[in-house]
């Protein structure tokens, strides 16, 4: 990487440092991906990956205020900065010592006015990508609507969306993904007088199953997680908990193909406890990855903050060490999220 893609100057490799003090940053004091515990390495039992959103588009906007984040990465032309943007991506993964990354496809690269250059500037960018990561894979990726995509009432938006689920997976093979994850943000209703609840949810499985169908045409071994959330930016969504998403996928005969990606943050605005669907999905094995992120109790929407408390951290390592026998954990990065129309 040359001296004009160095984003992050005067930083070094974050080192593990287990004697750090309070005035010592910028180092793992209790993380040492080295270190075995119960057989397996640290690096092994959490594989740790970078949200490419919030870490790299986030703009530290809300629904009431402007961009108060400007990075270098973001400068020039939506193509010149998508550039930008995964060389500082890939100058943060190595300095951070992580192997993983997941991203939506519109994160990565532009969209066109067509569909079709928006598959150009995604395969540019994700060629890009491809020449900076001989030893990463990522973790997921993922897609964008209004009212649904394998839900949507109008066939044309499903036909887009299932091209563009296509080109995410073909892209997932290109780049060596582990996982390519659907979360159905949209995949839902506001109401239910409008809603004809058992021929939509026929329509997402069926939809589902053509992705698998797609998946092993091509001859993709990465996992499909599905990734629970009650509600936002629908009333209901469809994918409510973890049991929910599994007694579909039971029901539509697809729980072989599926696992689960939880994200605590979801499941305490479902009304249980932050480890609750962790534990239900690992009860039937059905836990893929996990969305290593909290909330506030006080406040009625998803806020992905750091996990901060020790004891639920613990209850989660204590489900992983248990239940798994790997997890991939994925970062979150502290800021509000744009909510997004996404489907996945």
């Amino acid at each position: 990487m040359s001296a004009q893609d160095d984003f992050f100057k005067g930083i070094p490799k974050i080192p593990y440092v287990p004697c750090a003090g309070p005035g010592d940053v910028l180092c793992f004091k209790h993380y040492n991906a080295e270190e075995v515990l119960m057989g397996k390495t640290m690096e092994d039992w959490l594989r740790f990956s970078v949200c490419y959103w919030h870490s790299f588009c986030g703009t530290g906007a809300d629904p009431f205020g402007y961009p108060t984040l400007h990075r270098p990465w973001n400068e020039g032309s939506p193509l010149e900065a998508a550039k930008k943007r995964v060389r500082a991506a890939f100058e943060f993964f190595t300095k951070l010592g992580v192997k993983y990354y997941t991203f939506h496809d519109r994160d990565m690269a532009p969209e066109g006015s067509t569909l079709e250059e928006s598959n150009r500037n995604l395969d540019e960018i994700t060629d890009l990508a491809l020449q900076l990561q001989p030893n990463r894979s990522q973790s997921t990726v993922g897609h964008m609507y209004m009212n649904g995509a394998a839900t949507n009432p109008d066939c044309h938006v499903l036909a887009y969306a299932g091209a563009q689920v296509k080109k995410g997976l073909d892209i997932a093979k290109k780049l060596g993904a582990e996982n390519f994850v659907f979360w159905g943000g949209r995949e839902g209703f506001h109401s239910i007088f409008n809603t004809d609840v058992r021929a939509e949810l026929k329509h997402m499985a069926n939809f589902f199953k053509m992705a698998v169908g797609y998946k092993e045409k091509i001859g993709l071994t990465c996992q499909f997680l599905i990734e629970p959330k009650p509600k936002e930016p629908c009333k209901h969504q469809y994918d409510y908990d973890a049991m929910s998403v599994i007694a579909f996928l039971k029901h539509y005969e697809l729980e072989k193909h599926f696992k689960l990606n939880i994200e605590p943050n979801h499941t305490t605005l479902a009304g249980h406890s932050y480890e609750h669907d962790i534990i239900m999905a690992s009860s039937f094995g059905m836990l893929g990855s996990v969305d290593a992120n909290t909330g506030s109790a006080d406040l009625g929407w998803d806020t992905d903050q750091f996990p901060m408390d020790i004891r639920n951290t613990t209850l989660v390592m204590k489900v992983s060490f248990v239940f798994c026998n790997k997890c991939s954990l994925s970062l979150a990065f502290p800021l509000y999220f744009q909510s997004g129309v996404q489907v996945l």
